[in-house]
């Protein structure tokens, strides 16, 4: 019999093995076709155990039963599931449309599963040994589920539409020539794109994708020494979380769901660079307990995010830099011990209006934050942070980092600059602490008071000086512009003429920096 003849009568093709009779059976009947021997060893689809004739169907005649497969069986739907199956050649269903439901299970390909511009329902490969696939602009409209499969040469979803749910769970992926291990740039995802314990060794690229509800990599291994990044996801838009958290293995767990006691936790890892530069978060971004290796070059790249919270909760790297130039978000929680350390952090124009911490963070580390972030001098990181502090009513926490932020500035002053913006801080800490101004006064006053109580003061005109008051005089030095009818009644000679004239400097100094203190407090109000 020729192909095709008798098809849709339901007649077998007269060129089919016996284990293709029973698949094109099974598919007509709607029911699972298992080829499975019992021996676990012998099944499995990664192992090296061959897998003879008797399980063995040809990609051409699976093409057939999706593509113009027969009619069902009466009270039937007809679907292709199958199970510990070996398919020899290429399945190629590029362009076609398949109708019916497609799962296979522990099943193992002899070569590439082409898939570009082809149109399905739902696919399902779940255990699979995979050469590639090949999916460009594969369209489904519910779910494509490749859980625990392993690619050896990449997977590539450049541009797919999933209408539901992609499932990459505890899946292996090896690297393309390109380098890429999963290529799904521009990639639209209906609602969950999860990648639960997956490995890929390569770079991950999810350039502008989107995905409807959460991305999921909790518990993932990302690993790329061969380039720059190992997650590569700039305009990447998810509508709700990003999830970069541990996941429970060795009992069955809901996805974000507190793992059962004994457990054992797998945190996600990233041996690269990950950028998500230009991403938009709808409700999160959270890397806890995140852990990244990279090289001096590469570095964890934020730039111009949008998230409502981020939760930067990993642990710091070692190596490389972490990048929020740009960053908007509403809430940071962060940990002392998740930043990097000087010249590795850069968070020019990073905006953010709350800060959550998760455990300490007292101030002392929260300024050698900022200054890590500034390797040469910029006031902004030190104003986002006092504007954020002064907005949760801790005006003191505020006004240390202003604080800070002139005394950092005054490292890149000249040095008579320098040498007024000491004095500054001695007297009157920039304005920031104008009480000093008052017990530098009371302290010179004092020391005057007693000093010229046992000083020579013979008056200038007989008859015309007032009543020799040591403590007004001393203090009608201090005070400039004030006149209290002491100074210039009395003559000083020698060392005492010398200490009124410091006294009258000292006291122009003090009147000087309270002023320019005042002034900076008016300008900030």
């Amino acid at each position: 019999m020729t192909d095709g003849a008798g098809l849709h009568d339901g007649d077998l093709p007269d060129d089919l093995t016996a284990a293709e009779a029973g698949m094109w059976q099974a598919f007509r009947n709607g029911s699972v076709y298992d080829l499975s021997s019992g021996d676990a060893v012998v099944d499995d689809p990664h192992g090296g155990h061959p897998w003879g004739p008797e399980r063995t169907v040809r990609a051409r005649i699976v093409c057939w039963l999706l593509l113009d497969g027969p009619p069902a069986l009466a009270g039937r739907v007809s679907s292709l599931k199958l199970s510990g199956v070996h398919i020899s050649g290429t399945l190629d269903l590029a362009g076609g449309i398949v109708v019916p439901y497609v799962e296979m299970r522990g099943c193992r390909f002899e070569r590439d599963v082409l898939l570009p511009e082809a149109r399905f329902t739902t696919v399902r490969l779940v255990d699979c040994s995979v050469p590639r696939l090949e999916a460009a602009r594969v369209h489904t409209e519910g779910d494509l589920h490749l859980p625990r499969c392993r690619f050896h040469n990449g997977v590539r979803l450049t541009d797919a539409h999933i209408g539901t749910d992609l499932l990459l769970n505890q899946a292996i992926v090896h690297r393309d020539r390109s380098g890429r291990s999963i290529a799904a740039d521009g990639m639209t995802v209906g609602q969950d794109l999860q990648a639960e314990l997956l490995e890929s060794h390569g770079e991950l690229s999810l350039r502008s994708a989107k995905v409807g509800v959460s991305l999921s990599l909790r518990g993932a291994k990302l690993a790329n020494p061969y380039t720059r990044l190992a997650l590569n996801a700039p305009q990447l838009t998810v509508e709700r979380s990003m999830y970069l958290t541990p996941a429970g293995i060795g009992a069955s767990m809901v996805s974000g769901a507190t793992p059962a006691h004994g457990t054992r936790i797998q945190r996600f890892t990233c041996e690269g660079g990950l950028r998500l530069d230009d991403g938009r978060f709808g409700d999160a971004v959270d890397f806890e307990r995140a852990r990244f290796t990279l090289t001096d070059e590469q570095e964890v790249s934020l730039r111009r995010i949008q998230t409502p919270e981020l939760r930067f909760l990993g642990e710091a790297p070692a190596r490389g830099r972490v990048v929020l130039s740009g960053a908007r978000v509403v809430n940071l929680m962060d940990r002392t011990d998740s930043w990097p350390g000087p010249g590795r952090l850069h968070m020019g124009g990073f905006s953010y209006e709350n800060l959550v911490p998760r455990g300490p963070f007292p101030m002392e580390e929260r300024l050698e934050w900022v200054s890590a972030a500034t390797a040469e001098y910029n006031p902004e990181p030190y104003e986002r942070l006092a504007a954020v502090l002064r907005a949760g009513g801790e005006d003191e926490d505020a006004r240390e980092v202003l604080l800070a932020k002139q005394r950092r500035r005054r490292e890149t002053l000249p040095p008579a600059a320098k040498l007024w913006g000491y004095v500054q801080d001695w007297t009157v800490a920039y304005g920031y602490r104008p009480g000093r101004a008052l017990v530098w006064m009371a302290v010179l006053w004092a020391a005057g008071s007693l000093a010229f109580a046992h000083a020579h003061h013979p008056p200038i005109k007989s008859g015309e000086a007032p009543y020799w008051n040591p403590s007004l005089f001393a203090l009608d030095l201090l005070l400039p512009v004030i006149d209290l009818g002491q100074v210039g009644f009395w003559q000083l000679r020698g060392g005492w003429q010398w200490l009124a004239a410091a006294m009258i400097l000292l006291g122009w100094i003090l009147a000087t920096t309270v002023a320019a203190g005042a002034t900076r407090l008016l300008r900030r109000s």
